[in-house]
Formats: C-alpha cells, sequence, structure tokens
C-alpha cells in the first residue's frame, strides 16, 4: 500500500510538471511549445532556457518568443483572447502601457487601467454588418434569379429567331437569284438596243465634229492665205503673232516653216489634214489681232497737254487777262460744242452698252443651241418598251436583294449576341444595351456594358472614350469579378486610354465610382444583382 501510495504521488507531481497553464499572451495553437518539460525553446534558433524565464519581465530569446505576456521584447507577440469574436496578435510592447488594444483588455492587466471588455459589443457589431450584408445578398440574389431566368428566355429566343431567319434567308437566296436571271435576261436585250441608239448618235456627232472642223479649218485657210493663190506659205504665216515659239516679239522664218512642218506651202487639203489639227488651239484670225492691237492702243493714257514755258511777249497783258471778244465768242462756241460731244458721247455708250447686251443675249442663245444640239435624241418606242421591261425586272431583284441584306443584318446580330459571355447562367444579359453615369465634381462617366466607357467635362465639352469593350478581367477562378475596355482615345504624348470596371453585389444596377489609379488607366465602380451569390450561411454562429 505504501508503494502503491507513493508511486501515485510521483504520477501526480509529474503531471503537474507537464500540465502548466498556458502562459499569458500564448495562443491555443502555439501553447505546446510552453507545456510539457521544465525547459523552453526559443522558437527561431531553439536556445534553450528554464521554463520559469517565461513571462519574467526579461528578453532571452532572440525573437522575444519567451516574453509573450510582458513588454520586455520590442519584437515579441501578445495574443488577445478576445472571447466571443476571434483571437488576435499585437506587438509585447504594447503590453501595459496604458492603452486597451485588445477588445477584452487582457493586454492591461497590471492594474494600471481598467479595460471595458468591448468584445460583445464588436461582435454585434459584426453580426449586424454581416446581416446588412447577408440581406443585400438575399435581395440581390433574387434579383439574379429574375435576371437568369430574362437572360436564358432572350437566349432561347434568339436562337429561334436564328433557326427562322436562317430557313427565310433559304427562301430568299433562291427567289433572288431566279429574279437575278429574270434581270439578267431582261436586260441583255436593253442593252443590246441602247448601245445600237448610242453609237449612232456617236456617229453622228463625231461626223458634225469633223464636218466643223473642216469649215474651220477652211475659214483660217483663207484668213491666212492673204494673197488668195489658195495655198498658205510660211511669208503669209509670219503676220500672225501667235505663232511666236520663242516669244521674242516676231515669227520668224524658221518659226513659221516649223508650223508648215518644213514645206514651202500648203493647199487646203493637207492644211485641213496636217497643219490645222497643230495650230488650232493658238490661231487667231487677222482681223481680231488688229482689234485687239487697237484695244491696247486705246488704254494706253494720253499724254498730258504741253503748257507753254512763257507768255507771248507781243500779246498785251490785258488781253491775256481778259480775252478779246472775238476770243470770248469763240471759247462759248467751244463750250458748246463740247456739250454736243458729251451728248453724242452718251448716245454712242448707250448704243454700245445695248449691242454688249444683244452680244450676251446672242452668246447665250447660240450656247443653248450648242447644248440642244449636243443632246442625243430619244430613244425609239422599242427600245423604251424593253428599258420598262428591264427596268421593272430590277426593281424586282433590288427589293429581293434589299430583303436579303436586311435578314442577314438581323442574322449577324443575333449571332454577334450570342457569341458573348454574359454570364454562366446569362445573369448579366440584363445589362446589354444600357448605359449608367456617376458624376464627381469634374467630369461625368458613362458606362455601357458590353460597348464602351467615356467621360464627359461636367461643364460640357467633348466626350472622351476611355475604351471599348474588351473582355471578362477578373482572377483565375472568377473572371467575373472584373471587365475590361481596351483602345480608347490615346492619351497626348501617352498610351490609348483603358478602363477596368469592378463589378459588386448590389440591390440595384448603379455605377458608384470613378478614378484614374495611374496615367490614362481608368477604373469604375459598378453594382449589379448579377453579381449576387446566395447567401451560405443565414444562422452565423456565436463566436467569430
Amino acid at each position: 500500500m505504501k508503494l502503491e501510495l507513493i508511486f501515485s504521488l510521483i504520477l501526480s507531481f509529474s503531471a503537474g510538471i507537464y500540465c502548466l497553464e498556458r502562459p499569458r499572451g500564448v495562443s491555443i495553437e502555439k501553447a505546446a511549445f510552453y507545456q510539457g518539460s521544465t525547459t523552453f525553446r526559443c522558437l527561431s534558433d531553439g536556445k534553450s532556457i528554464p521554463l520559469e524565464h517565461v513571462n519574467d519581465d526579461y528578453c532571452d530569446c532572440a525573437d522575444g518568443s519567451d516574453e509573450p505576456g510582458t513588454s520586455a521584447c520590442s519584437n515579441g507577440l501578445f495574443y488577445c483572447e478576445n472571447k466571443s469574436i476571434k483571437g488576435s496578435y499585437i506587438m509585447s510592447s504594447r503590453v501595459n502601457d496604458g492603452i486597451c488594444d485588445c477588445c477584452d483588455g487582457s493586454d492591461e492587466y497590471d492594474g494600471t487601467i481598467s479595460c471595458e471588455n468591448l468584445c460583445e459589443k464588436m461582435l454585434a457589431e459584426i453580426r449586424a454588418q454581416q446581416e446588412a450584408l447577408r440581406e443585400k445578398q438575399e435581395a440581390g440574389y433574387k434579383v439574379k434569379l429574375e435576371y437568369i431566368q430574362t437572360g436564358r428566355r432572350t437566349k432561347d429566343e434568339k436562337l429561334s429567331q436564328l433557326t427562322e431567319l436562317s430557313k427565310e434567308k433559304d427562301l430568299l437566296d433562291k427567289e433572288k437569284d431566279i429574279l437575278k436571271a429574270a434581270k439578267e435576261e431582261a436586260e441583255a436585250p436593253e442593252k443590246v438596243a441602247k448601245d445600237k441608239h448610242e453609237q449612232a448618235w456617236e456617229a453622228v456627232k463625231a461626223e458634225r465634229k469633223k464636218r466643223q472642223e473642216t469649215e474651220a479649218a477652211s475659214l483660217a485657210f483663207l484668213d491666212l492665205d492673204v494673197n488668195q493663190d489658195g495655198r498658205v506659205d510660211f511669208p503669209e504665216i509670219i503676220r500672225h503673232p501667235e505663232f511666236d515659239i520663242d516669244s521674242d516679239g516676231t515669227v520668224s522664218e524658221e518659226e513659221a516653216r516649223e508650223y508648215l512642218e518644213e514645206r514651202e506651202e500648203v493647199d487646203l487639203e493637207t492644211f485641213t489634214e496636217k497643219i490645222w489639227p497643230n495650230v488650232k488651239e493658238i490661231y487667231k484670225p487677222y482681223g481680231s489681232i488688229q482689234e485687239e492691237t487697237k484695244e491696247e492702243k486705246k488704254d494706253e493714257a494720253p499724254a498730258p497737254p504741253e503748257v507753254p514755258e512763257e507768255a507771248d511777249p507781243e500779246i498785251p497783258l490785258d488781253d491775256i487777262k481778259e480775252g478779246t471778244t472775238d476770243e470770248k465768242d469763240e471759247k462759248t462756241e467751244e463750250y458748246d460744242d463740247d456739250d454736243d460731244d458729251t451728248e453724242e458721247d452718251d448716245d454712242e455708250e448707250d448704243v454700245e452698252e445695248k449691242n454688249d447686251n444683244k452680244d450676251v443675249i446672242d452668246k447665250k442663245s447660240d450656247l443653248e443651241q450648242v447644248a440642244e444640239e449636243d443632246r442625243m435624241p430619244d430613244y425609239d418606242d422599242e427600245t423604251k418598251r424593253l428599258m420598262a421591261i428591264a427596268d421593272e425586272a430590277r426593281q424586282k431583284y433590288d427589293e429581293a436583294d434589299k430583303k436579303v441584306k436586311d435578314i442577314d443584318n438581323e442574322i449577324n446580330n443575333i449571332k454577334k449576341y450570342l457569341d458573348l459571355d454574359l454570364g454562366p447562367e446569362e445573369e448579366f444579359s440584363v445589362l446589354k444595351g444600357q448605359c449608367f453615369e456617376y458624376t464627381d465634381r469634374e467630369y461625368t462617366y458613362k458606362f455601357c456594358p458590353y460597348e464602351k466607357t467615356s467621360q464627359k467635362p461636367k461643364g460640357g465639352g467633348i466626350e472622351t472614350n476611355l475604351g471599348v469593350w474588351g473582355h471578362w478581367h477578373g482572377p483565375e477562378g472568377d473572371k467575373y469579378d472584373s471587365m475590361k475596355y481596351e483602345n480608347g482615345q490615346s492619351c497626348w504624348n501617352g498610351p490609348n486610354r483603358s478602363c477596368h470596371v469592378k463589378i459588386h453585389c448590389g440591390s440595384e444596377n448603379a455605377l458608384t465610382g470613378a478614378s484614374e489609379p495611374s496615367r490614362c488607366e481608368y477604373q469604375f465602380e459598378f453594382t449589379t444583382p448579377a453579381r449576387c451569390s446566395q447567401p451560405q450561411d443565414t444562422h452565423p454562429h456565436e463566436e467569430l
């Protein structure tokens, strides 16, 4: 019995040694390092110290792990229990510094101050925040379910439309091919008839032009043939200054011969065929050259009258001042004659003006006559009938072609929609076609999902493109966390603008913020029910 009692006492003593209470400032996870032995090993380098040196307010370990519950080691860590919430670490230097750092006040245990236990209050706040978040997620998730139904229904409708439009397009393509063949069949005889008519008209115009050229050449030949011997030679060419090649004021014999193509003289036929085509652009009738010369002389300013240097000494001074009676009469008659001349000049100006007006009217009539002559005659009745048949065939084909193009556009728009990533359950489809705005102190920002992002000065001005739809840009495993909009308007001396749109859960669709974290790179904050997920736990645990 004595041996059993002694053995029992030994076991109890040993258990007391190995089951010492966890030191202050040590978490449950690290409690094993401070129990089960009479020594303690520093956590960083394994240095061994007596267990009683732990929390003795003297720093023995380089990492401060021997003083978790005192402020002896500046690099040590104190564990706040924070019961009811969640434990946390603070620097050991803040232990007993007169400031309550742990919500349960366990860091201020020396009695200097009394710390209120705020853990329950914090727990209540956390629970309220969690409840608000849960309610927001729950409300948003309900809307998201509606979005999903709408998105799936829209996708099904698009697929159904695509099938129907594809069938309709096949029928229209066949109809278009038939109408195209009918159009080409109707256009063939129309083209033959129109070409025949137009070729005949071109022949008429060519003949008229040839006749006009021959007449013009004949008139020029008659003008150049001064001696009327039926030939034009180089002395007759020399009379016309427009043939002055080097513009030295005279037409040399060499220049004249050059225009005659080194011939001594030419007859009317040779002139019309060989010479006239080369000179008709510069030739001027000799009479018009003379008129131009007269006009140039007429435009020259007349020389001022000569003033006598001194009076005639034989004429009395009084006669010079007053003049004789005969001279006065002569001057009076001279004035009368001047008046008559003025009236005659006015009459001449009126006649000239009337003549000028008549010339304008005559020229206008001539132009109208030329335009009328150049107008192609109307098609004959048979050609008109063929044209009417072809026009009707073209109209029917054009209508069919327009229907095919319209249906192609519809099909392409549906395919573009179906190619968009609208979320794993089509929940983001409701955002397509909408735009949202956010205004700060300077700008109004616009976000059009799947299209573009932009900004505009608040006081008005030009809208700046911040980027067009690129792709989903969230991290791996959660790509619907954000969108990327790229290739916006280029910055001055910088890259093209781009915009990163962060998507958050919210009870409504709203653009809630905009910033420019780095030059030419923008970030929008956007909330939408489509981003909400189903709340996982409606009854949180008591301890957080």
